[in-house]
């Protein structure tokens, strides 16, 4: 198969690319960059779309094994690919846990859509008290160890993680919550908690454990990635480590970009998530952040939920939203029409970052690779009616939505949207 896509503006961070260009694909192979007068059986007007290597999520829950009803391998990856990712990190928090190599390899082994790369467990059944066996889990095919879903409560356990991953030049994923705090709580703490008579998440149940595993990489000399900050103070933290020499990153979810905990006043169990949405001034914080590359990465922590569990009352039903088919959307309303970032930084941050964090091939563009490749309408308008993943927990759905994935080409493989 030979494809050719004309006329994108095609945005390439590994590269510094951002012209309007030619793509010719034979097979599975990017062939050719530039501009193109080939014969292919397939032409792909880009004119007017953004052209990208394929996306990367590095913060996915695939439920598979053990919650295949809330989804599963295939329908995960499937709704990746709608939304433009061509990668996905799976997050260990499956029944049984990733936390051997048996789990590691069934995963890999799968059938599925795109690539999935697993994330093993930092404890073993994730429960915090005994180190699982990262070198088996790393030599199968893990790219990186968390408990997310869990914080690794004991400080000398996360201790030893961090210098056991040394050995295997991986990175420890921090959820940073401090249970002690947390406990009980199902929103932001603060007077809309007060109001909606709720139970808070206080802030510093978030960066008081930041600051904590901050510490323990600045005395072990590991590399920690910290998951979906939501808080200005956590942001403080990390920027202070980082101008310290640290080896921290961090990541920020489209949906904390997006909402506040203004939206919990229909008690609408779609919008709780954990960490909780927090105030307007912690979205301005994080979009500043992003700007300012104090925050490394757009990761969507997709968490499918069966219909039944977030029919429950707001109390009882499980944290989480699906977000893989409306990441995109998202970014291009809350970041690029407002000009907090440019094409080419947004990208970096769903191509370039994650593929460096976790030592990938994936995320580039360049004459040899795979074609991976994510198609761009910046200015389409559609309804977001019928998800591709197995679960329907969206705060969006039926919402009409601006900016869309036309085209995600796998492996030379096309899907049109």
């Amino acid at each position: 198969m030979r494809i050719l896509i004309k006329n994108g503006r095609v945005i390439e961070p590994t590269h510094g690319i951002d012209d309007i260009l030619d793509i010719f694909i034979e097979d599975t192979k990017i062939k050719q960059i530039g501009k193109i007068d080939v014969h292919a059986d397939r032409i792909i007007d880009a004119d007017g779309k953004i052209v990208t290597p394929g996306l990367i999520d590095m913060h996915t829950h695939l439920r598979e094994p053990g919650r295949e009803d809330e989804e599963t391998l295939l329908t995960g990856t499937h709704a990746a690919l709608r939304g433009g990712f061509t990668c996905v990190a799976c997050m260990p928090n499956t029944e049984p846990p990733i936390d051997n190599i048996g789990v590691v390899k069934y995963i890999i082994d799968a059938k599925k859509l795109c690539t999935v790369y697993p994330i093993g467990a930092i404890t073993k059944k994730r429960q915090g008290e005994e180190l699982a066996e990262i070198g088996d889990m790393v030599d199968a095919g893990c790219v990186a160890i968390s408990d997310d879903g869990d914080p690794v409560m004991r400080a000398d356990v996360m201790r030893y993680a961090l210098e056991y991953s040394k050995m295997f030049n991986i990175p420890v994923i921090s959820h940073c919550e401090d249970k002690n705090l947390s406990s009980g709580g199902v929103m932001n703490e603060g007077n809309m908690s007060l109001m909606l008579g709720l139970t808070g998440i206080p802030r510093t149940s978030e960066s008081t454990m930041v600051a904590r595993d901050i510490e323990l990489a600045e005395y072990t000399g590991a590399y920690l990635h910290i998951a979906h900050v939501s808080v200005k103070e956590s942001i403080e933290y990390i920027q202070k480590a980082k101008q310290r020499g640290v080896k921290v990153t961090c990541e920020v979810t489209p949906h904390h970009l997006a909402f506040t905990e203004d939206v919990l006043q229909d008690f609408d169990t779609n919008y709780k998530v954990n960490p909780p949405l927090r105030t307007k001034e912690d979205v301005k914080m994080l979009k500043k952040a992003l700007k300012n590359g104090i925050i490394d990465v757009i990761a969507t922590d997709h968490a499918p939920h069966a219909d039944f569990e977030k029919e429950l009352e707001f109390n009882d039903a499980p944290f989480g939203m699906i977000g893989l088919e409306t990441a995109i959307p998202i970014l291009i309303q809350e970041l690029v029409k407002p000009g907090i970032l440019s094409w080419m930084e947004l990208i970096e941050k769903l191509t370039k970052n994650p593929r460096e964090i976790l030592k990938l091939q994936e995320g580039v563009l360049e004459e040899g690779s795979d074609a991976d490749i994510t198609i761009i309408s910046p200015d389409e308008k559609w309804i977001y009616d019928k998800p591709l993943s197995k679960s329907k927990n969206s705060p969006l759905l039926g919402k009409k939505l601006e900016g869309k994935v036309s085209y995600t080409i796998y492996k030379g493989k096309i899907y049109e949207w």
